[in-house]
C-alpha cells in the first residue's frame, strides 16, 4: 500500500505527487525516474499521469514529464495497458513530438549521407524494417492516450475529474473525496555517488568510469553510462540524469569532460545529455545526424526552445559510419547497432589498445538468422552483426530482457578467454548469473578501470599544451606563443595546507592550477570572504601587473601541482597582446567587490569561480546620477546590467512590474542578443551602481557558457 499523507497524496522521493483512487493511483507530474519509486507499489505503476503547467525546468534540463518508462512498463509489463496523459492541447502536440521520437522512432530518415559510401557501403542498414520487427504495436495510439482539459480546466477519467485550479493547484474529485496536490512538480534526483575522492580526480590517459551500471527498470541501482578518458579529457557517453552533479559530488572537475557520444534518443540514455550542455562551458557532441535530429526534435520540444537557439548551445559534430573520427587523440568507429529505434554503438583504438561499446543492441546468432531470413536484413548487413569482435581488448557489452537487448545467458556462453574481455552492463546486478567470467560494470570514480598502456609521444608537451587551451586569457595567442610556453613554464608542488602565497609579499610568479584546489583567505575588499579556485584556474597576475604586494593568503586546499611563470618571463610572454589591459581592468573591478555581488545573487550564484572571472573581465562599473531609463519598452538596446547596489525598477505599459536591487540581472538576454525590442521598461533609480555588459561581450560569453544564457532569461511578470 501507499501511504498518503494527511492531505490525501503521497510526494515521490524522486519528485512528483501520487494519489490513491477508486480508478488507481493517479501522478502528478512525471520526473525521470519516478518508475522506480512507482513499479513496487501494491497497484503498480499509474496508469493516469496529470502534467503540470511547466514541465521542463530548463534551467536544471529536467524534464518533469518523462513518460516514456511508464509507458513501456505498463505495455510490455502490464499486459498491454495503455498508459493515460491529462494535459492541455498544447502539451499534448510537445508531448506526442516527444514521444513519437521514442517509441515509434523517426518517421524520415537519409542514412545513405551517414555512410562513407552512402547505401553501397558494408553493413547498410534497413532501419525502418529494424525498428518495424522490434514494435509490437503499431501505432502511438496502441500504447497512450490524451484527455484533454476542457474549456472548464476539467478532465474526466473513469468517475474521477480533475481541474486545474486559477492557483495552478489540481483538485481531484474521487466520489465524495476531494484532493488537492501541488501544480508545480519538484524533482529529487537519487543517485547514489559511491566514494567521494579526498584529492581532486586527476583524468589519466586512457580510462573508464561507470556512471550507472543498470537499466531504468532498476529502483537499486544508477541507469547506465561512463565516461571515457583519454589524454586527460572525459567524453561521456549516454550521461544519465544528474551525473553533472555526481562529478562535483565525487571531487571530479566538470571542465575535464569536453565531449558527448549520444548513440540514441531513449529516456534512460539522452536525460543527462541537456544538463551537461547547460553546465560551466560550451560541449562537443558526436552522434549520427539521424540521432541529432531526433534529440533535436525531443528539446525543441519539451522545452519550447527555437531549434537554432539550442542548436548554439552546443558544438555538433556528425559522425560518419566507415569513417574514422578522432576524439581526444582516439580513433573513433562508429556503426549502428541492433535496436527498436536508430542507435549508435563504436570502437576506438588509442595506442595499443582497443576498445568496443555496442550500445542498447540485440547480439543473438539465432535471433540475427531468424531475422535474415524473414527478411529483415540486407546480406551485408546481417554479416557485419553476425561477425561480433570479439578480439578487442575492451568490450562493453550491454545485456538485458530480449527482443531488445542481448541475452545475458549468450554471453555467459562464450569462451572463457572473450567473457574475461566483457564488461557488462544495462543489467541488475541480481539477474547477474554467476559462475562465469564476465565483469559487471561497477559505479564510482574510486572503481575507474585504467587499462595498461603505451604512454604517447610528447606526452608532457601535450599537457601544457592542453592546460594553456584551457586559460581564456590565453584564448587567440599564436602558435609562437605556444612554443615559448613550454618554454617558460614551470611545475611546482604544494602539499594540502602549504602556504602558496603569504599576504603582503612581493609577487615574483604567475600561477595556473594544473591539477587541485586552492583557497584564498584575508582578500583585501572582503577579508571574510573565502574564495576558491580549481583546476585550469590561475591566480597571482594582480600584484604582477599592478606592481604591489600580494592581496591574499593562498593556502593548497587539496595536494595542488601548478604551474608557474616568473615575473620577467611572464611580461616577455604577454607582450604585444592585450592581456596586460584586460588584466588590469580585471583587477580594477575586483577592487569593487564584484565577487561577493556576483556569487551572493540569486542569478549568478551558481556560477563556477572560472565562470565569474570570465564575467569579470567584461564589466564596467558605471553610476546613475539621476533617474534614468536603462531600457525602454519596444525600444532595441545594447547593454545590459548587473546592479551592484541600489533599485532598478521593471516597468510594462507604464506599470510597475517588480523591483531589482544588488546581484540581479537588468535586461533580457534573448532580446539583446537579438537585436530585438525590449518587453520591458528598465528605471535607475539616482545613486544605483550598475555593471555595464555590452551586447558584444554578451554574446561572446554566452557562447561559452549556454548554462548562463538559460539562467539570464529571465520572466519579470
Amino acid at each position: 500500500m501507499v501511504s498518503s499523507e494527511p492531505n490525501g497524496f503521497t510526494a515521490l522521493p524522486r519528485g512528483g505527487y501520487l494519489v490513491d483512487t477508486t480508478e488507481g493511483y493517479i501522478q502528478i507530474g512525471s520526473p525521470p525516474e519516478t518508475i522506480k519509486d512507482t513499479m513496487g507499489l501494491e497497484k503498480k505503476t499509474p496508469l493516469v499521469f496529470v502534467l503540470p503547467n511547466k514541465f521542463f525546468h530548463v534551467e536544471k534540463g529536467i524534464s518533469i514529464a518523462e513518460l516514456e518508462f511508464p509507458i513501456y512498463f505498463n505495455f510490455f509489463f502490464r499486459g498491454g495497458k495503455k498508459t493515460f496523459i491529462v494535459c492541455s492541447a498544447e502539451q499534448k502536440e510537445q508531448l506526442t513530438i516527444v514521444l513519437g521520437e521514442s517509441l515509434m522512432g523517426p518517421q524520415e530518415l537519409n542514412l545513405a549521407s551517414e555512410f562513407i559510401d552512402g547505401t553501397m557501403s558494408f553493413g547498410f542498414p534497413d532501419i525502418k524494417a529494424e525498428m518495424a520487427h522490434f514494435r509490437s504495436y503499431k501505432t502511438m495510439e496502441e500504447v497512450v492516450e490524451f484527455i484533454l482539459f476542457d474549456e472548464n480546466h476539467k478532465a474526466q477519467f473513469g468517475k474521477i475529474t480533475i481541474e486545474q485550479l486559477p492557483s495552478n493547484e489540481f483538485l481531484i474529485v474521487d466520489g465524495d473525496k476531494k484532493i488537492k496536490t501541488p501544480g508545480e512538480v519538484d524533482f529529487h534526483v537519487k543517485y547514489d555517488i559511491g566514494k567521494r575522492l579526498e584529492e581532486p580526480f586527476q583524468p589519466p590517459i586512457i580510462g573508464i568510469t561507470c556512471l550507472g551500471p543498470s537499466h531504468g527498470f532498476d529502483p537499486t541501482d544508477n541507469t547506465s553510462g561512463f565516461i571515457i578518458w583519454l589524454n586527460g579529457q572525459g567524453i561521456m557517453v549516454d550521461p544519465p540524469v544528474n551525473s553533472t552533479e555526481w562529478l562535483r559530488e565525487s571531487n571530479v572537475n566538470p571542465k575535464f569532460i569536453n565531449s558527448i557520444i549520444l548513440t540514441h534518443c531513449h529516456a534512460d540514455h539522452d536525460a543527462g545529455t541537456f544538463q551537461k550542455i547547460l553546465e560551466e562551458s560550451k560541449i562537443t557532441i558526436y552522434a549520427t545526424a539521424t540521432v541529432m535530429e531526433s534529440f533535436l526534435k525531443k528539446y525543441c520540444s519539451l522545452t519550447k526552445i527555437p531549434r537554432r537557439e539550442i542548436t548554439d548551445l552546443f558544438d555538433f559534430i556528425p559522425v560518419v559510419i566507415g569513417r574514422p573520427t578522432i576524439i581526444n587523440g582516439g580513433e573513433f568507429y562508429f556503426h549502428y547497432a541492433l535496436h527498436s529505434i536508430p542507435s549508435v554503438g563504436f570502437e576506438f583504438f588509442f595506442q595499443d589498445q582497443s576498445f568496443y561499446y555496442t550500445s542498447d543492441h540485440l547480439n543473438d546468432p539465432e535471433a540475427l538468422e531468424e531475422m535474415y531470413k524473414k527478411g529483415v536484413f540486407p546480406e551485408t548487413r546481417y554479416q557485419f552483426l553476425k561477425d561480433f569482435p570479439w578480439d578487442r581488448k575492451i568490450i562493453y557489452h550491454e545485456a538485458g530482457v530480449p527482443p531488445l537487448h542481448t541475452k545475458i545467458s549468450y554471453l555467459a556462453s562464450l569462451p572463457e578467454e572473450v567473457q574475461k574481455r566483457i564488461t557488462v552492463y544495462h543489467i541488475a546486478a541480481k539477474d547477474m548469473p554467476e559462475g562465469n567470467h564476465l565483469t559487471l560494470a561497477k559505479f564510482g570514480i574510486e572503481n575507474t578501470l585504467y587499462p595498461e598502456i603505451t604512454p604517447p609521444k610528447h606526452q608532457e608537451a601535450f599537457q601544457l599544451l592542453e592546460i594553456l587551451s584551457q586559460i581564456d586569457i590565453f584564448s587567440g595567442f599564436p602558435i609562437e606563443k605556444a612554443k615559448e610556453f613550454l618554454q617558460i613554464v614551470k611545475e611546482e608542488k604544494f602539499r594540502r595546507g602549504e602556504q602558496i602565497i603569504k599576504k603582503g609579499t612581493h609577487g615574483d610568479r604567475f600561477f595556473i592550477i594544473a591539477s587541485g584546489n586552492v583557497r584564498f583567505e584575508g582578500l583585501s575588499g572582503d577579508p571574510t570572504a573565502v574564495k576558491r579556485y580549481g583546476t585550469y584556474e590561475y591566480f597571482g597576475e594582480a600584484s604582477l601587473i599592478l606592481d604591489t604586494a600580494r592581496q591574499a593568503d593562498v593556502y593548497a586546499e587539496t595536494d595542488v601541482v601548478a604551474l608557474t611563470i616568473e615575473k620577467t618571463r611572464f611580461f616577455q610572454f604577454i607582450r604585444g597582446s592585450k592581456l596586460h589591459e584586460n588584466l588590469t581592468k580585471l583587477n580594477s573591478i575586483r577592487e569593487t567587490n564584484t565577487w561577493k555581488t556576483l556569487t551572493e545573487s540569486q542569478t549568478f550564484r551558481g556560477l563556477t569561480s572560472y565562470q565569474v572571472t570570465q564575467l569579470e573581465l567584461i564589466l564596467k562599473l558605471e553610476t546613475v546620477k539621476k533617474e534614468v531609463a536603462l531600457i525602454e519598452e519596444g525600444q532595441t538596446f545594447h547593454n545590459a546590467f548587473i546592479v551592484r547596489s541600489g533599485t532598478v525598477v521593471v516597468m510594462q505599459n507604464h506599470k510597475t512590474i517588480r523591483e531589482l536591487g544588488p546581484g540581479d540581472f537588468v535586461g533580457e538576454i534573448y532580446s539583446l542578443t537579438k537585436n530585438l525590442p525590449s518587453n520591458f521598461s528598465f528605471v535607475a533609480w539616482p545613486g544605483t551602481e550598475l555593471y555595464v555588459l555590452s551586447e558584444e561581450d554578451a554574446i561572446q560569453y554566452i557562447k561559452k557558457n549556454p548554462g548562463v544564457y538559460m539562467k539570464l532569461n529571465t520572466v519579470y511578470n
